[in-house]
């Protein structure tokens, strides 16, 4: 071998070193780099102001100061194992879970919570996308909503919603009650009620309207989600993340469970209800005036509003009503309840995904409050205007549950008796138009028997005679219906109340067989009863009644003093407050609503469960809801006005997830 080759071999060989180097040296460096960026990123979680994470299924409602798991306490629970989110469900139900971020010694910047997707049996998926404004009210492909829950301080008790807190403890929410010994006397002031001046989570914001937000340094944040399951979702077990973020950067990452179980929940709710929706205040926050000009672009926005409030009612199984407003004098409803009553308004196609899909609202209310305006007219107008009412339902809507709205709360029942009794005599189609009032039972039995419906806000009562009146009633063929809520008998609408309150409130009705259940009012934010004051529903969660004094029991009260009372509903829209509008044309839904929902729901578990075990399901109901309404007695049959009692039913929502499990067991299993 000459010179020259072996120049060039150890120049080859120089060469393949150079690379081997060069190669060691990339990976070293790329370790390196790794290392250094794990580095930082392990920084990164370990200087997050997340102090814990856990969920509940929100009816522990958690106050905005509450730090459980940073302080140490047991948060587990049905829904949350320590680690995971566990929930189960029917197809075209809605499940939800409750996350709380609670934050540390510093405020916790620029956080984001999501869950896009939940994968099942063979690669079934239940899923989101995402949008931004207006299209929060667009739900086909949107099976997965994350919502961020805003707070309001409890400052006094509810006073329309507790039968007399001042003789016994135990009619008041646990979370506010006074020590109390014997027959429920209380000791102490407004300050010795746990809950007192809290902040109590109502409202729910969808997430895509917040995009950021903050967690405060020693307090929590909820996070609500909700999960559409679809009709076509096979049955089995669905799996994801939910994911929080800081500043960019993964912080947690939560696993999630959901169980589809094998049956599908009924389009139409068994537990038939009736919310009412206000139109001045509607017009007034979204629009600027009470009351537009009609074709005007401020009437328009009304139109399309109310329309989106129908849309989120439908959404969570509940039926509206209103006043027909600016139709008011026609026989007939307005035009646009024609898309509500055949269901195109809820349809894909209108950008409605969700329970009762195409499914019309099958309750309209003529002369809402007593507002029809032919009361002058005599017999022969009441003839006229019944037989006219009952031609155009018959053409136009014949499976529509529709009555004319009497009166209500008259303390002349002697006119209600005569205004009944003249529909009953029409000659014509009018008799079949149905008469409503809001009465007590026991009175309208007595003075006006023609009457078809009767909806009664029930306290306390003799347990015999009440339910002989209803047998009485209903043997009839007329219907019951109750309204609002008063504890003990059931749960209420407060929003300081136990979080199943309205859970328990729809297995009442499903219990004593109440036709229909009504709430007054969704959108009442202006307190006309009291000072006529625009309420910052916002920030102040006395809604009804006054605000006149101080009580040292009572804490912040006046003549009917109530928190949340009439608003189901936040306005998307704020013309009045606009620091605080989030500037969508459409509502933002309560808790109370959800939690309403949810009830209803478990009134179709209960019917399902019944049609396979009607004895267990028996036994399910007892041992859930033992009293409730008239069953708790009075304590005196000579002045049935007050009854000393706690309630029947356990406030843990564990014991009402294990109810329903048992439930959904029966349906699947049969026992």
């Amino acid at each position: 071998m000459n010179t020259k080759s072996w120049y060039v071999l150890a120049r080859k060989a120089i060469g393949v070193k150079s690379i081997f180097i060069s190669l060691i040296s990339l990976i070293l460096f790329l370790f390196t780099s790794f290392l250094a960026y794990g580095a930082s990123t392990e920084a990164v979680v370990q200087t997050s102001n997340i102090s814990a994470i856990w969920a509940n299924n929100g009816e522990d409602k958690v106050t905005r100061d509450e730090r459980r798991a940073s302080l140490g306490k047991n948060v587990t629970n049905r829904v949350w194992d320590g680690s995971q989110i566990k929930v189960f469900g029917a197809r075209n139900e809605v499940v939800s879970f409750n996350i709380i971020l609670e934050g540390g010694t510093q405020t916790a910047t620029n956080v984001s919570v999501s869950l896009n997707q939940l994968t099942g049996p063979n690669g079934a998926k239940i899923s989101t996308k995402a949008v931004t404004g207006d299209r929060v009210f667009d739900w086909v492909g949107r099976n997965i909503e994350i919502f961020y829950v805003r707070y309001l301080p409890i400052k006094g008790l509810s006073l329309l919603s507790y039968e007399g807190y001042y003789y016994d403890e135990r009619h008041v929410p646990q979370r506010f009650r006074r020590p109390w010994t014997g027959q429920g006397v209380g000791s102490g002031t407004w300050y010795n009620r746990p809950d007192h001046d809290k902040f109590y989570p109502d409202i729910a914001v969808p997430m895509e309207l917040i995009h950021k937000f903050s967690v405060p340094a020693n307090q929590n944040q909820s996070i609500w989600v909700d999960v559409y399951i679809p009709k076509t979702s096979p049955a089995g077990i669905y799996q994801g993340t939910v994911t929080i973020t800081e500043n960019k950067f993964a912080t947690k990452q939560v696993p999630v469970q959901v169980q589809v179980r094998n049956f599908t929940l009924p389009d139409i709710p068994r537990a038939k209800t009736m919310l009412y929706l206000g139109f001045e205040d509607i017009n007034r926050r979204y629009t600027g005036v009470f009351w537009p000009e009609s074709g005007s672009p401020e009437d328009v926005t009304s139109k399309l509003v109310r329309d989106r409030h129908f849309l989120l009612a439908h959404r969570h199984r509940i039926s509206l009503i209103d006043g027909n407003d600016g139709n008011w004098n026609q026989d007939s409803p307005q035009p646009e309840w024609i898309p509500r009553f055949n269901g195109t308004l809820f349809s894909t196609a209108n950008k409605y995904d969700g329970p009762g899909r195409n499914v019309g609202n099958k309750v309209f209310s003529i002369g809402t409050y007593g507002a029809w305006p032919w009361q002058s007219e005599g017999e022969a107008g009441m003839w006229s205007h019944s037989d006219a009412w009952v031609n155009w339902f018959n053409t136009n809507s014949p499976g529509t549950e529709y009555f004319l709205y009497l009166a209500d709360e008259p303390n002349d029942l002697g006119q209600v008796q005569t205004w009944s009794r003249w529909i009953d005599e029409n000659p014509g189609v009018g008799s079949q138009l149905k008469s409503f009032a809001t009465a007590d039972l026991l009175s309208v039995l007595t003075q006006a028997p023609s009457l078809d419906i009767a909806a009664s806000w029930f306290g306390v009562g003799l347990t015999a005679t009440w339910q002989n009146a209803l047998n009485s009633w209903k043997k009839n063929h007329k219907q019951f219906y109750l309204y609002n809520g008063q504890r003990p008998a059931t749960g209420s609408f407060a929003t300081e109340d136990d979080g199943v309150a309205l859970r328990v409130l729809a297995w009442s009705q499903y219990k004593k067989g109440i036709d229909r259940w009504f709430f007054w009012e969704s959108t009442y934010y202006t307190n006309f009863q009291c000072d006529g004051a625009e309420i910052n529903v916002f920030k102040q969660a006395q809604t009804f009644g006054c605000y006149s004094e101080f009580d040292a029991i009572a804490g912040q009260t006046g003549w009917n003093y109530s928190n949340g009372d009439g608003v189901l509903f936040y306005p998307g829209t704020d013309k009045v407050y606009p620091r605080n509008s989030y500037n969508i044309k459409g509502p933002i839904a309560s808790l109370r609503l959800k939690y309403w929902r949810r009830g209803i729901q478990d009134v179709e578990y209960l019917a399902l469960a019944k049609a396979k075990n009607p004895m267990k399901v028996a036994w399910i109901i007892s041992a859930t809801v033992p009293k409730v309404l008239w069953e708790y007695g009075a304590d005196d049959p000579n002045d049935p006005t007050y009854v000393h009692t706690d309630i029947s039913w356990s406030t843990d929502p564990d014991f009402w997830e294990l109810q329903r499990m048992k439930l959904a067991d029966i349906i699947e299993k049969g026992f």
